[in-house]
């Protein structure tokens, strides 16, 4: 979590004075305030630092340094965390601590992925191997990101175990990260075990149409099949699910091919799921309200998906 500036509760004790000393006083103070502070307040939301320093004339055991100082800080903090969370982040190198390449992930380097959200208010973020999605809670504190334990869906992942275990065995604890912005953004995450993990981020979704989707959930068969209309290629089968505000499985739909993408979806012919999804709609790639009166749920080209969990797993017999 962000760290928050904390002030001590003053009690003011107003001495009598005369009109002249206070102005004299006033004026004091506002020459102590650094020319140079005033770019970093503007950000952090303060208009005029002599405002400050008036509004804290008597306090004299608060510095008008401190509090913009601790405000950058925190605006830095939060700024982060939205750079974080407005891209997908896929894994391009992995180095260990004699900075040799790390085996594990050599080979499937483009399948790993690293995401940050919110969850009712809570900072999180999700990674995966290509196999089972983990997900955690984490805090930002400076250059520190910590993250807690993880929950996992529970699939089997045969080759990919070893990997999954490695990578959530480096990403619990806190690391130390920076973040090259850019056209294409890079995450350097230096990990507690002295490992060098390096992220390149593309624009999440729901960044990129600037707009909240959809949640859907879309149940997804073991096969694929082919589709007529795109020669040899190999489809998904899906159909919608519905649950109640229970969580309970109240409907399921009709299997159909499915023409579209899933951001972020991996399929491996192993397993049956369920999905959360966010769905976007689009009209010549430009993002549309959402009229569920008047469109077409089979009208894949009309969307955008993107995984948002795998909320159930399991192998088909």
């Amino acid at each position: 979590m962000v760290g928050r500036a904390k002030q001590s509760a003053m009690t003011l004790f107003l001495l009598p004075s005369v009109l002249i000393a206070s102005l004299m006083l006033s004026a004091c103070q506002k020459e102590t305030v650094p020319e140079s502070l005033s770019s970093e307040d503007d950000a952090s939301g303060i208009t005029d630092p002599s405002d400050v320093v008036a509004s804290e004339s008597l306090a004299s055991n608060v510095s008008p340094v401190t509090i913009a100082v601790d405000s950058t800080e925190i605006t830095s903090e939060r700024k982060m965390i939205t750079i974080l969370s407005q891209h997908r982040w896929t894994l391009t190198s992995a180095m260990d601590a004699n900075h040799n390449s790390m085996a594990d992930f050599t080979n499937i380097k483009d399948q790993v992925t690293l995401a940050f959200n919110q969850y009712q208010g809570q900072d999180t973020l999700s990674f995966s191997v290509g196999c089972n999605l983990i997900s955690a809670a984490y805090q930002l504190q400076g250059q520190t990101v910590t993250i807690e334990d993880g929950m996992s869906t529970k699939m089997s992942c045969g080759d990919l175990d070893k990997a999954e275990n490695t990578l959530n065995t480096l990403m619990v604890g806190s690391s130390e990260i920076k973040v090259e912005q850019g056209e294409h953004p890079v995450l350097t995450q230096l990990t507690s075990n002295n490992v060098t993990l390096v992220w390149n981020g593309r624009l999440t979704s729901q960044e990129k149409y600037n707009s909240k989707g959809e949640t859907v959930f879309l149940a997804v068969s073991l096969k694929k099949i082919a589709c007529e209309e795109h020669g040899n290629q190999q489809c998904l089968q899906i159909r919608p699910v519905t649950y109640n505000d229970q969580g309970i499985k109240i409907h399921e739909g009709e299997w159909r091919l499915f023409a579209g993408e899933i951001d972020g979806y991996q399929h491996d012919n192993r397993h049956e799921e369920v999905l959360r999804v966010q769905r976007y709609q689009l009209d010549n790639g430009n993002l549309l309200a959402i009229d569920e009166s008047s469109v077409d749920d089979t009208d894949d080209k009309q969307y955008a998906y993107v995984l948002d969990a795998v909320i159930e797993s399991e192998v088909a017999e």
